[in-house]
């Protein structure tokens, strides 16, 4: 992840930008997949999370279906991240930032991968986030 923000120095007003362009490219494929209720439960029961890559992970081992669950959301994610990053940011830096964002949404009990690569469950407080995040 670090070989892709070697060059990234972004003002503060293209990461907002970024972050909000971010935040509209994920809420279709969000928003799917919330309406699944295999989705669903794989991430109550903590199988799931986010990651600071903009993609769902595995949390534990998957099983096939939630796998193929995983698969398909995270190949939507993709081409929503392909068609919507703005001008000057690459595919990789838009999904970055929609993954901080997503991580920051994430719900107490829910899963997600903080930046030192190991799976945090959420509290009552903030999530740990990488340090670039907007």
């Amino acid at each position: 992840m670090k070989t892709y923000f070697k060059h990234m120095k972004p003002t503060g007003l293209a990461m907002a930008a970024l972050a909000v362009t971010a935040a509209v490219a994920v809420a279709v494929p969000s928003a799917t997949a919330q309406r699944n209720p295999a989705y669903e439960a794989a991430r109550a029961a903590g199988q799931v999370g986010e990651q600071p890559d903009g993609y769902l992970g595995y949390a534990s081992t998957p099983t096939p279906a939630v796998r193929a669950i995983v698969d398909d959301i995270n190949i939507k994610r993709k081409a929503a991240y392909t068609s919507g990053a703005p001008q000057g940011s690459t595919v990789e830096q838009f999904a970055f930032v929609t993954g901080c964002n997503l991580i920051a949404k994430t719900k107490p009990g829910e899963k997600y991968k903080a930046p030192d690569g190991s799976w945090k469950t959420r509290d009552g407080g903030a999530p740990v986030r990488d340090s670039r995040c907007p």
